[in-house]
């Protein structure tokens, strides 16, 4: 048998139905369900659907097509011509089409439709006797030329235009608007059908001057041509850039749907509209929509005339003196309302709805699953809850991890969005939006924010000297950077916006300004950032505030936590950092960093402390030094533990590169010379001495503890202390020591050894027979994961820190990726940003042979996740997959991780 590229609808009946969208797109199969559904049989004007396999085919064959669909398009359209008693370009009785595209994710507005296919001059008079009407006839005839010449004759056929004014839409519209101000009227509806006919033998002479042909005057030319345009508007500028904002795969094609034309414009007794099921900006559980009298659909979103509401709900100031559909017709509402409600109930979600009247009799022309805010999802997806309209793992599946993101966060407001200037675009590293003014130094930004000024802070890059600027902005913009540079992982750990990578500006911190093109910023005017998608624009935007104290928001979060096996951790470096994330619903940290208190409000002494330490020559004035900074290791540890109450807290020994906290201010040094007794030249070359040509690379983490045991000794002895002294005040504690950047487990035995000595002596000290903690590893360098089974046999856990197992792994810098991966992503080298989302087949495998090796040798091997992926919903979903115990993620993640956690059980 041949291949089935085209399914009929219409009659009560239908040969597909809502669960092949894959094949029929969401269009077509959901005309296809109310259709031909036993519960539904809606009065759907019948059609086909041409399948997502011959868009397929049609772009791997030089837009041709499978030789067997146009006999299937035939068969298809005489089905149609005898439930509708009609024919295609029949001189009497003429049957019109709409052809319109359907991807099986909605894409409104995105790719092409054709309306009033196969009106010609033969079926012109035949529809003037059908309908009594030659005014509508005109009117259907000249929107046709103006749709079609637009997507078929110029946009399908590649011609690109010098500008918008030149396109063959705007010329026609240039002329009927200019009709319309000779006779002094405004509405199209007050043309009368002498203008109409003229206007469409001028439109007619426009094409074949315009675009050097004639307009096709054949119903099967006309419906081909429509059919190709949709195929090729898959491709088109708009279709690609909404996937790559929704991340729809480019293959997967869309359906073409040939649906009779039903006529909204035949006279006041005909109208067309959009509905919702249920309010979509607020999730109020009230029918809602708009429409138009004498109008085809196009008119409704053009925006061109003022909609009716449906019913007193659907009212806003702009409508509240128009007449409502429920008023003007109430019998047609009473159906349309009833049939809403059977979709409602029948799909199980709330519903956007196209419908036409035509002379009195409503017709259903699509419905699909509507779009709405982030606050109505989560509203609506509770209401049906209650309501028992759907279960709790439908409950759970219902808000996306982005809309989620959206609830948490600030955002700019999507209509002032729209209208704005947009100077630059890059990497988004921290959701949400925000606006301010620019200021390019931390001293400014924290100066600025002591006045009450909102300021973004604008850098080339950032580094952990710029910390109390970042922590005063309102957000950050760094021209250089990748999503796990220094910016973006600050400020992902604060909630706040950020983008990164953003090469397009150009900074010149001597004028205090910054350019892009020829746009120029200087200090003190106002940018706003949208940091959820990477996009800077000019001027002051008003926000909308997110929603962290939401009571609606925390029921449906222990829902999930009631389908989750996955834990959720955080990372936090301070108590306060703590609490924010146990009221997110953290269930412990999995990454506590010793070094962050030596950064920001009050770090000052301690790190005073930890420079001489650095800069200690012998032994003994290290441990001098180290003995000083003990106090304030300990108490912050301590009050951090405290805050956790006896959830689990992963401590990670110091890890970065010693270098990075020498100081380089004169003063600075002049102070660390005269505690240490030596001149500052002296310090200067012991400074000298530490610096490294690959210092992610070099003497860090592990390896500190090696050169320098005293270091290890000093922490875990801090850790233990803490941990003894909550326990004697009746506190629970349950820490976890956690050593970085490990790659043989001979390196672990060594820190182990310290740790047993250590430990032994706390007990002694504090008269205690045992202090619950684990000793566990890091796993980021490719060797650890291949040896974890050698590993595990010293570490209690893993926690994988996939930031630096990812560069690795990938030999990218993490703070230099910006450079290129803007490149890697459009040309598609990459699926996605690998900082951003586990790479599945080359760091998620070492993970998967860690794993696996390590619970060999110790079958209850904890096993987490601490990098910047334990936040992403894909990572989460692959962590579950796995068999990790738990997830790790920035306090203002938890939330999202939740979520992803519940959602990656009931995947299919």
């Amino acid at each position: 048998m041949a291949k089935k590229y085209v399914y009929s609808f219409g009659g009560g009946k239908a040969d597909g139905n809502e669960s092949m969208k894959n094949l029929l797109g969401g269009k077509g199969a959901n005309l296809a369900e109310m259709a031909g559904h036993p519960k539904l049989k809606l009065p759907v004007p019948p059609g086909f659907t041409i399948t997502t396999d011959v868009c397929t085919y049609y772009y791997q064959n030089k837009k041709s097509y499978p030789k067997e669909l146009k006999g299937q398009v035939e068969k298809a359209l005489s089905q149609v011509e005898k439930i509708m008693d009609k024919k295609f370009g029949d001189a009497r009785n003429p049957l019109l089409v709409s052809v319109r595209s359907g991807a099986r994710k909605s894409m409104p507005g995105m790719m092409e439709t054709v309306l009033n296919v196969g009106l010609t001059s033969r079926t012109i008079p035949g529809l003037i006797q059908q309908s009594g009407s030659e005014r509508f006839v005109y009117d259907a005839y000249r929107r046709l030329i103006m749709m079609y010449s637009d997507v078929v004759m110029e946009k399908a056929a590649g011609i690109e235009p010098e500008s918008d004014e030149l396109g063959i839409r705007r010329q026609m519209e240039k002329i009927m608007s200019d009709v319309k101000k000779k006779k002094g009227v405004k509405l199209d509806t007050e043309l009368n059908v002498e203008d109409l006919r003229s206007l469409c033998e001028r439109f007619k002479g426009k094409v074949k001057d315009v675009l050097g042909k004639e307009f096709p005057d054949d119903p099967m030319k006309q419906l081909w041509g429509a059919v190709g345009a949709v195929f090729s508007s898959w491709n088109g500028k708009r279709a690609v850039s909404y996937r790559r904002i929704e991340n729809i795969p480019d293959e997967w094609g869309t359906a073409v749907n040939v649906q009779t034309m039903v006529f909204g414009n035949m006279g006041d007794d005909s109208a067309t509209g959009v509905a919702f099921t249920r309010n979509p900006a607020t999730g109020e559980n009230k029918f809602y929509g708009e429409y138009l009298v004498n109008a085809q659909g196009e008119d409704v979103v053009a925006g061109t005339r003022t909609p009716n509401p449906i019913n007193e709900h659907s009212k806003s100031d702009q409508s509240s003196h128009l007449v409502t559909l429920e008023k003007a017709m109430p019998e047609i509402y009473k159906q349309l309302d009833s049939i809403q409600k059977r979709l409602e109930k029948h799909y199980k979600d709330m519903m956007d709805v196209e419908f036409t009247i035509e002379k009195g009799r409503l017709f259903m022309l699509q419905c699909r699953v509507g779009k709405r805010t982030s606050a109505a999802a989560l509203k609506m997806a509770m209401d049906m809850s209650s309501e028992k309209l759907i279960n709790k793992n439908q409950l759970v599946m219902r808000l996306t991890p982005e809309q989620l993101d959206i609830l948490l966060h600030p955002i700019i407001d999507p209509k002032e969005e729209a209208k704005a200037l947009q100077l630059a675009h890059g990497l988004p590293a921290g959701p949400g939006g925000a606006t301010g003014q620019v200021v390019f130094s931390s001293q400014d930004a924290v100066e600025w924010a002591e006045q009450g000024k909102k300021v973004i802070l604008v850098r080339e890059e950032t580094n952990p000297e710029d910390v109390e600027g970042m922590r005063a902005a309102q957000a950050i913009l760094t021209a250089r950077g990748g999503m796990t540079s220094h910016a973006a992982l600050v400020a992902r750990g604060w909630g706040k916006c950020c983008i990164v990578g953003c090469g397009e500006i150009e900074i010149n911190y001597a004028k205090k300004e910054f350019m892009v093109g020829e746009n120029t910023v200087r200090e003190g005017e106002w940018i706003s950032l949208n940091g959820t998608r990477g996009n800077v624009y000019k001027g002051n935007l008003p926000m909308l505030s997110g929603a962290e104290e939401n009571v609606l928001l925390d029921k449906f979060l222990k829902i999930c936590d009631s389908v989750r096996r996955l834990k959720i951790r955080t990372n936090a470096d301070t108590p306060a950092d703590a609490g924010k994330a146990r009221s997110f619903g953290a269930e412990g940290i999995g990454l506590f960093r010793t070094e962050h208190m030596f950064y920001g409000e009050g770090s000052e002494e301690p790190l005073f402390l930890l420079r001489k330490m650095i800069l200690s020559k012998s032994l003994d004035e290290r441990k001098a030094a180290l003995d000083e900074l003990f106090t304030f290791v300990k108490k912050d540890i301590m009050g951090t533990m405290d805050v956790m109450n006896g959830l689990p807290v992963t401590i990670r020994l110091l890890d970065p590169p010693l270098h990075e906290f020498v100081p380089h201010d004169k003063e600075q040094l002049v102070k660390l010379g005269d505690s240490l007794g030596v001149s500052v030249e002296e310090l200067e070359k012991r400074a000298s001495l530490l610096r490294e040509s690959n210092p992610m690379m070099g003497h860090r983490g592990v390896r500190l503890g090696i050169t320098y045991p005293e270091i290890t000794e000093m922490q875990v002895r801090a850790i233990l202390e803490a941990s003894a002294e909550l326990i004697k005040k009746g506190k629970k504690v349950y820490p976890e020591i956690m050593v970085p950047v490990v790659c043989t487990e001979k390196e672990l035995v060594f820190q182990k050894a310290i740790a047993d000595k250590v430990y032994a002596e706390v007990l002694k000290k504090y008269g205690m027979k045992k202090i619950p903690y684990l000793f566990g590893t890091m796993i980021e360098i490719p060797r650890a994961a291949l040896t974890a089974g050698k590993i595990a046999e010293v570490a209690e856990f893993f926690s994988y820190g996939t930031n630096d197992l990812t560069q690795m792994g990938f030999g990218f810098s993490r703070d230099d990726i910006g450079g290129f991966l803007v490149d890697y992503l459009r040309k598609k080298i990459l699926p996605a940003d690998p900082f951003q989302t586990v790479d599945i087949e080359g760091i998620g495998e070492l993970i998967e042979i860690g794993i696996k090796r390590g619970r060999k040798t110790r079958k209850d091997l904890k096993v987490g996740i601490c990098g910047e992926h334990g936040g992403e919903p894909k990572s989460v979903s692959f962590c579950h997959r796995v068999g990790m115990n738990y997830v790790s993620c920035s306090p203002y993640r938890v939330p999202i991780a939740r979520l992803a956690a519940a959602q990656a059980v009931l995947e299919k």
